[in-house]
């Protein structure tokens, strides 16, 4: 089957039509529904296709001609981000703003292959040992960093969740404890605090003091996700897990969860994931843990 050819004025330039196009999705995604970052991100990779057209113009004199010549830049811009190794996740996305530079910019639209990308293996989650050394540190550095470490790790809550709570969403005494978590999409979940997140935040709380406003306040007031995420990586760094990320803890959390007999739909639930599937991530073994099954089997 031959491709559909749509003429666009021969006279243009390639970097005119290329700068006509952009224009015009910038346009659009002024007024579109998409979320706010994935607009960033869209102009962020319709600029840089604009940039390496323009250097390549020689090679893609046709890349606003027709969708023969349109499909043969975007593949090659698709190698060059493959040869500067990004990870597929980031080119597909920038795959998908040029179908948008193309689509609303110019009438055109591609099927250009999309990056594969690997199925992800066992989440990495803390061992017992690491887990111990995280929460030292946090008690360490005071009854805010330790309670932070500590509802991230016993309640999986996303750091942008975390980063939300007011006073009057957090319910904990000394026996029972609960979160209510504002999630993607403003959609609301409940999480149960187990008894060692309970006992940081009651900590903290004796210092805050139990006033409305923001659960977590620093020098500047509310503390942001990058704040948090701030306080995750120094306490890292002083357990000596330089690196150390919120969704490391996120991850851990599931993974506890799963190990204590927790099925996909529960872990669905627990941890807010739009899909099971995502959940399912947990129940593939990694590399040591099978080691270990073997090892359990052949032990006389």
């Amino acid at each position: 089957m031959s491709a559909e050819v749509i003429a666009l004025r021969p006279g243009a330039e390639v970097g005119e039509r290329a700068g006509q196009a952009l224009a015009t999705v910038e346009r659009y995604l002024d007024r579109c529904k998409l979320s706010d970052h994935t607009k960033r991100a869209y102009r962020r990779y319709g600029r840089a296709y604009v940039a390496w057209l323009a250097e390549n113009a020689g090679e893609h004199a046709d890349a606003f001609a027709d969708v023969v010549g349109a499909e043969a830049a975007v593949t090659a811009w698709r190698r060059r981000l493959t040869a500067d190794r990004r990870a597929a996740p980031t080119i597909n996305q920038a795959l998908a703003a040029v179908d948008q530079l193309y689509e609303h910019g110019a009438g055109l639209r591609l099927a250009v292959d999309r990056a594969r990308v690997p199925r992800p293996g066992a989440p990495d989650a803390l061992t017992p040992a690491e887990e111990s050394r995280v929460q030292r540190a946090a008690r360490r550095r005071g009854a805010r960093d330790h309670a932070i470490i500590e509802l991230l790790r016993t309640t999986g809550a996303r750091v942008e969740e975390l980063a939300r709570l007011d006073l009057d969403d957090v319910a904990v005494t000394e026996r029972t404890g609960q979160l209510r978590l504002h999630g993607k999409g403003d959609e609301i979940r409940y999480v149960d605090v187990p008894q060692d997140g309970r006992k940081a935040v009651r900590a903290w709380l004796d210092e805050r003091g139990r006033e409305a406003g923001p659960l977590w306040i620093g020098q500047r007031g509310r503390l942001t996700v990058s704040g948090l995420t701030q306080v995750v990586l120094a306490v890292g760094a002083d357990a000596g897990l330089p690196g150390l990320r919120p969704h490391r803890l996120r991850h851990t959390y599931a993974t506890r969860l799963r190990k204590s007999g927790a099925d996909p739909a529960q872990i669905q639930a627990l941890l807010g994931h739009a899909s099971i599937e995502t959940s399912g991530r947990y129940f593939r073994a990694g590399a040591a843990e099978l080691a270990a099954v073997v090892e359990k089997a052949f032990d006389e």
